[in-house]
């Protein structure tokens, strides 16, 4: 099995142009040089706190390509992984699975887990040999921005210090909620280091209602004209339903307030309400991924919970 190594700064110029091309080839697209150069996963992952990048070389001491590996408190989930396309099927991507599962059991992780291509046998057959089982399908889906009026305190990045604190603790006291330990207060702060986008946030009075994390821009992980949910959930129990339909309509409004036309998020389908809703209020699907976890349980993929996310 191929050397595994940290991914370093002098490689993510090469990594991006690889992970752009092999997704590029993998689905057909006409101009690889051209596909997926609106939005990044490279360079807005590596050296985040909650992140490990992982590089493989060539024979020639070239770089073949990289996976990332994201832990949300007690859960984790690798990618993007990409190879050369002109080294695929040379057992290199193997390495970087095992690389990124390795650090999923150093960090003591209750619940791991990816998503890929619910067509492609060949890599859900890999990623199975790790431990990971594929469960419900993913639709990344979409729907028009809407001009309204944002409550107040509802943007992580207009509030002082102090407040960013307790927001982020509630943050947690709600993420606990779904899943023991889920926790994405290292996604909040690296969305705003980085400039990435901002994270909603729904108040009911002093408690924490609900929240989305979301990026918009070219150095961000959403596309042209769109502000992209990587983490959004309400606080469970009585109320949970009008909670996430607020946080939607939030989700609109902050996307017409910074000139993005759509808003883009993934729902598992194992969530069947939350589903529903998106359903019901204009939401269609654009691409399926499919989740496969490790161990083969839900996690907070369930009926139930009111969450989007997208782990590609």
């Amino acid at each position: 099995m191929a050397a595994v190594r940290p991914l370093t700064e002098a490689d993510l110029s090469e990594a991006q142009r690889i992970m752009r091309t092999a997704f590029g080839t993998f689905l057909g697209a006409p101009d690889v040089d051209a596909f997926w150069t609106d939005f990044d996963y490279i360079y807005g992952r590596h050296g985040a706190p909650h992140i490990r990048s992982f590089a493989v070389d060539d024979a020639d001491g070239r770089l073949a390509g990289s996976n990332f590996a994201t832990r949300w408190g007690s859960l984790g989930f690798f990618g993007p992984l990409s190879i050369r396309p002109d080294l695929w099927d040379r057992g290199l991507a193997q390495p970087l699975v095992a690389a990124v599962t390795a650090a999923f059991d150093e960090w003591g992780l209750a619940h791991a887990g990816l998503c890929t291509f619910p067509q492609s046998t060949k890599h859900i057959h890999l990623y199975r040999k790790f431990g990971y089982n594929p469960r419900f399908l993913t639709p990344i889906m979409a729907a028009p921005a809407a001009a309204g009026v944002l409550p107040e305190s509802a943007r992580y990045s207009g509030l002082a210090p102090a407040d960013r604190a307790a927001a982020e603790a509630e943050s947690a006291v709600l993420t606990d909620g779904l899943y023991a330990g889920l926790d994405v207060r290292e996604e909040i702060r690296t969305n705003a280091a980085r400039r990435h986008g901002d994270t909603l946030l729904l108040w009911d009075d002093t408690r924490l209602g609900g929240l989305a994390v979301c990026h918009w821009g070219p150095a961000s992980e959403a596309g042209t004209d769109c502000l992209f949910i990587k983490f959004g959930a309400v606080r469970s129990g009585p109320g949970a339903s009008e909670r996430f339909g607020a946080l939607l309509d939030a989700a609109g409004a902050l996307a017409a307030s910074v000139g993005m036309g759509k808003v883009l998020a993934g729902v598992n389908t194992a969530r069947e309400e939350a589903y529903a809703q998106m359903i019901g209020r204009g939401f269609r699907g654009v691409v399926n991924v499919v989740t496969m976890h490790r161990p083969n349980e839900p996690g907070y993929s369930r009926p139930g919970v009111f969450a989007l996310d997208d782990w590609r």
